[in-house]
């Protein structure tokens, strides 16, 4: 049962007897080591989605729905069972209903009603449960209306108000006409001039740019000459679009990108095209026995260096297994130009399967994790490239971005505080550890990372909220305001200023105030004030808290937040999944592992420094 985090009182409360709190780090470090592969990492897994699965339904029956009617109707049944009360959809099983999820759902369903003749009238008694959900969420049934609310929902990024649009179109849903026209021809320049052509989506969505420009252009209508040209140039955006496709046919590794750019290319009448056969071999490896698809294959890197440093964090000696998860992190490292985001070598992506792109987050996590597996010359060899790739990325403003420098004006393309927090760990972690052929190599290598350190904790302080919090880029919360998470933001800073020594900062310390101040009266916390209390809120505000120097209130904060964490793993409910995680576009999902993970950084560290 979840509670509402309201603002506690500064009340004194026993310490969690020390047998106590061992047996729970053991049991929820069990949990999590019980998961970790023969080969050293962890695979993790995501939830289902219910967003996943209507894009994937509704790609596959613009290609052929009769070949393809198995995993159709698997897909459609699997979304009548996981419709709200309300008439809506949520992105996972236990997110909220929203208007993009449901426009989507119904495309699918409208597409999708006539594969399995069984779900016929379910599918009719669902469309109108879906149609009075949407007129009360945007005021009316009339379409247009529809496609108002979700370009306000959006604002000026394109990159997910145009994909829900003409997916809807290609529903007959709505008039093509709704769907702001993307320019598909901007993808024929060199991949360098990107950002400073001013693309009206963020740098990861490319394939979406050129698939649903094309299939917008097919169904429009625009001036003679500039038809022609634009016409002209189809096949050259096709071959970038087939240049950029991973070998295993998914971009990102996400479904809802690979399903928007096969619905588009097989709804301009390109069905055949290399691109979409591949695609549509990629959704049928990622579907799920239940008929679903997640959000993404799996974050296997990502929930790996996670899990190695909580480890790390609680003063694990890996031993034997260091040496498989360091050789495993190495591997991954992206040793080439990337074809997709033209990303110099050094970084990590969140996966190792072929989808992946280098981000600043993966690659921040991934060199602490081999720092904390111990130093050896092949992980001096391959933190040195990490680090002058994270340093290449860092923006004008001091902070890092996620995936291309300078983009910066759409989400997901600006600097952000939890990115930037991450980065100044890693950077901090190897400073005084890197090898070099000489030492006016070492030296001038050494004054440009802590440049980019002073630099980057100057954005960090710029950027803190007036009441002391940080809000970050990739994790939400459903409950709050604007689906901010500012307690993960806040947790995240903290644990940067702490592995600076800069706790006694002024930011730092107006960051703890802010941290302690919100604690629910349960002793846990959500997301924001007076939202619902999560394991992995706590667990991340339990661990900032750790080792936090005097603060106001800290002790008994602290206290009371190990004894909620405790009582949640002695009852078993420590595992159970919140939807924190934001994808692209404020896309939802929960991964298994996070209250795991998190649990065991914040009792580990907790115990380790009784």
């Amino acid at each position: 049962m979840t509670t509402i985090a309201q603002k506690a009182p500064l009340v004194s409360e026993p310490q969690v007897a020390a047998e106590r709190l061992a047996a729970a780090y053991r049991k929820a470090r069990a949990h999590l080591l019980s998961q970790q592969t023969r080969e050293g990492f962890w695979a993790g897994e995501l939830a289902s989605s219910a967003l996943s699965t209507a894009t994937a339904v509704c790609a596959l029956t613009l290609v052929d729905r009769q070949q393809l009617a198995p995993l159709i109707a698997g897909g459609v049944r699997w979304l009548l069972a996981q419709q709200r009360e309300d008439g809506g959809w949520g992105d996972t099983v236990k997110s909220l209903s929203n208007i993009s999820t449901t426009m989507l759902c119904r495309a699918a369903l409208t597409l999708g009603k006539d594969v399995d003749t069984q779900s016929a009238q379910p599918i009719a008694e669902s469309l109108r449960h879906a149609e009075d959900y949407l007129e009360e969420v945007a005021g009316g049934r009339d379409p247009q209306i529809h496609a108002e609310a979700i370009r306000a929902r959006y604002g000026k990024d394109r990159t997910f108000s145009v994909p829900i649009l003409c997916c809807s179109a290609l529903a007959g849903l709505l008039d093509w006409r709704e769907a702001p026209p993307l320019p598909f021809e901007l993808a024929c320049f060199p991949s360098s001039a990107y950002k400073w052509i001013n693309l009206p989506v963020v740098s990861y969505a490319l394939p979406a740019l050129i698939a649903l420009g094309i299939v917008q252009h097919t169904k429009g209508r625009s001036i003679p000459g500039v038809h022609q040209l634009r016409q002209a140039a189809i096949p050259r955006a096709l071959r970038k679009l087939e240049s950029i496709q991973p070998v295993n046919g998914g971009f990102l590794e996400a479904t809802p990108l690979v399903s928007f750019v096969t619905m588009s290319v097989a709804g301009a009448g390109l069905a055949a095209h290399p691109v979409v056969q591949k695609a549509v071999e990629f959704l049928q490896t990622a579907v799920r026995p239940d008929g679903s698809w997640p959000i993404d294959t799996n974050l296997s890197t990502w929930v790996t260096t996670l899990s190695i440093n909580a480890l790390s964090d609680s003063g694990e000696n890996f031993g034997e297994v260091a040496s498989r998860s360091r050789q495993w992190l190495i591997n991954q490292q992206y040793r080439e130009v990337h074809p997709f985001t033209s990303a110099a070598p050094g970084g990590w992506g969140w996966t190792p399967l072929p989808g992946a792109v280098p981000d600043a987050d993966d690659t921040s996590g991934a060199l602490l994790a081999l720092r904390n597996l111990g130093v050896t010359a092949e992980s001096n060899q391959a933190a040195v490239a990490g680090i002058t790739w994270l340093l290449d990325l860092q923006n004008g403003d001091g902070g890092w971005p996620t995936f291309c420098r300078g983009w910066g004006h759409l989400p997901f393309d600006r600097s952000s505080a939890d990115i930037s927090a991450h980065a100044l760990r890693a950077l901090h972690a190897w400073k005084n550890d890197l090898s070099f052929e000489t030492a006016e190599m070492k030296d001038a290598f050494s004054r440009r990372l802590q440049n980019a350190m002073q630099r980057g904790l100057r954005f960090l302080a710029r950027i803190q909220r007036s009441d002391g919090a940080w809000v970050p880029l990739w994790f939400g919360n459903q409950h709050a305001p604007e689906d901010e998470n500012p307690t993960y933001g806040t947790t995240r800073v903290l644990a940067a200023y702490r592995h600076l020594n800069l706790l006694e900062n002024e930011a730092a310390r107006r960051g703890l105030g802010w941290l302690i101040s919100t604690q629910g009266t349960d002793g846990a916390w959500g997301g924001a004030p007076n939202t619902p209390s999560s394991v992995e809120e706590t667990a991340l505000a339990v661990d900032a808290l750790v080792g936090c120097g005097a603060i106001a209130g800290a002790d008994a904060a602290r206290t009371r937040g190990l004894n909620w964490l405790v009582e949640r793993v002695e009852d078993g409910s420590f595992s159970n999944a919140s939807p924190i995680g934001f994808y692209f576009a404020k896309l939802w999902y929960f991964e298994q592992l996070y209250p795991v993970i998190f649990t065991v950084g914040a009792l580990g560290r907790a115990l380790k420094t009784r």
